[in-house]
């Protein structure tokens, strides 16, 4: 995608995501001592928040904390699911670019907690009233309906207290290069046959690790092509859904492992006969979309490779990629 083009320039979704470097360049997560603190004292953060509040930003910091041996106990549920959960003795911290968000007050003003913080672009939401503090976002209202550079901020946001409590910080230069690879993803040409085979498909099949990445992929294919999608956690795309896939549906891998690739082709591609592509990093035993590589930062350039091709899927297909014709900007807003 690029902003030079009218195909693209019409759209507010494009020029949101392509804000997105520069939101990443400028990032600053402000004092985060009081969560800070919090964090260190209970030794477990619960992260909350609905659609795409949630899923890459809560669990790219899940996965990690893991990778890098945090020893912080780390989990999320969407808000609803939170308020049936003992939550005492945690810190909650919960994501709602909105401010607005039911599920998401509802847990606030009623659930007992250690200590409770937000993450917002409302400056006047009432989770303050619930919270010891509210974070503001600095990535500016986004028009389109499906949440783009709102992401990638709550995202940098929760992975910056990460490495505050592990005694690191995102430096300038780490902010710059991931900048500059981001800008490089969003704007990089994908293959005409791939994005072609992609919207013929009836079904958009996002496979991947639990790092939030594949999961949101699917949340925006529906948004922004309009299709049915659904997310492959790991290696389920080959342990037993294969039984109910057909042809005329397709399978995006995220980083594929390389010990499954030959079992992926075997099942999917020679068994199904369905389009399977890869966003890798690498060379894959499929057609790909070869990205640049961050350690630590994989995560965001695999999801911005995913923007890029479904913008193009959509605008393929002719649709008002703004606009779904169901889906909301605040799915259950509070009235």
């Amino acid at each position: 995608m690029n902003n030079k083009e009218a195909k693209y320039r019409k759209f507010a979704l494009v020029g949101e995501m392509l804000e997105t470097p520069s939101i990443i360049k400028n990032f600053n997560s402000g004092n985060t001592e009081r969560p800070f603190k919090s964090i260190k004292k209970t030794k477990r953060l619960f992260l909350t928040g609905e659609g795409s509040s949630r899923i890459f930003p809560a669990k790219n910091m899940i996965y990690n904390g893991l990778m890098g041996g945090s020893g912080l106990t780390i989990h999320t549920e969407s808000a609803r699911q939170a308020a049936e959960l003992n939550l005492k003795d945690w810190t909650l911290f919960a994501a709602s670019n909105s401010g607005k968000t039911k599920e998401v007050i509802s847990l606030f003003k009623n659930k007992k907690t250690y200590a409770k913080f937000a993450l917002t672009q409302d400056k006047n939401t009432i989770l303050k009233k619930y919270c010891k503090k509210i974070y503001l976002l600095d990535c500016g209202e986004e028009k389109a309906v499906s949440a783009t550079k709102s992401v990638i901020e709550e995202a940098l946001f929760y992975q910056s207290l990460l490495l505050k409590l592990q005694g690191k910080t995102i430096a300038k230069n780490r902010l710059n290069e991931l900048s500059s690879k981001a800008n490089k993803v969003l704007t990089m040409k994908i293959d005409d046959r791939i994005v072609s085979n992609l919207s013929k498909s009836k079904v958009l099949y996002f496979s991947g690790r639990n790092n939030g990445v594949a999961e949101e992929a699917a949340l925006k294919a529906n948004e922004i092509t309009g299709k049915k999608s659904c997310y492959l956690e790991g290696t389920y795309a080959v342990h037993g859904i294969e039984e109910a896939m057909d042809k005329n549906e397709a399978v995006i891998i995220i980083e594929p492992f390389k010990e499954e690739e030959k079992k992926f082709r075997e099942v999917l591609v020679n068994g199904i006969k369905m389009p399977v592509i890869a966003i890798s990093k690498r060379k894959t035993l499929f057609p790909a979309i070869k990205i640049p590589s961050m350690p630590g930062y994989d995560g965001y350039l695999q999801l911005l490779a995913c923007w890029n091709l479904l913008v193009e899927i959509g605008i393929s297909l002719g649709i008002n990629i703004d606009r779904p014709k169901r889906a909301r900007k605040i799915g259950n807003e509070l009235k």
